[in-house]
């Protein structure tokens, strides 16, 4: 899916110009079963804060939604937005990616944790 917004340098504020972008790349984000909330953008340092919610909230692909879709389009699209942040919660089953098979230890009673 192709996302056609030019570049935005109206005179309208960084915060109204990052809410049209994200009216536009909502239905995306709607299209896997999440969604995107703006909390915050930062005038001053150029930070917008957002929050992944629904099924991004246990997608193992969110922090890529997030860092290499979201935050690429705002800044390509938004003059002024220097990053992006998730001030929600991810969470996956497994855990972080990357984080060892939480599993593992329990074929080792040698590095089994109790609770």
């Amino acid at each position: 899916m192709s996302i056609d917004v030019a570049p935005d340098t109206g005179t309208d504020g960084l915060r109204a110009r990052v809410e049209k972008v994200i009216e536009v790349i909502r239905p995306a984000i709607q299209a896997d079963e999440g969604d995107i909330i703006l909390h915050d953008v930062d005038e001053v340092t150029g930070v917008v804060s957002v929050e992944l919610v629904g099924a991004c909230v246990s997608c193992p692909a969110s922090d890529q939604t997030l860092k290499a879709g979201i935050e690429r389009i705002l800044k390509d699209r938004v003059v002024g937005v220097i990053s992006v942040q998730n001030v929600g919660v991810t969470t996956t089953g497994d855990g972080p990616i990357g984080a060892p098979d939480p599993d593992a230890a329990e074929s080792d009673p040698g590095t089994a944790v109790s609770l």
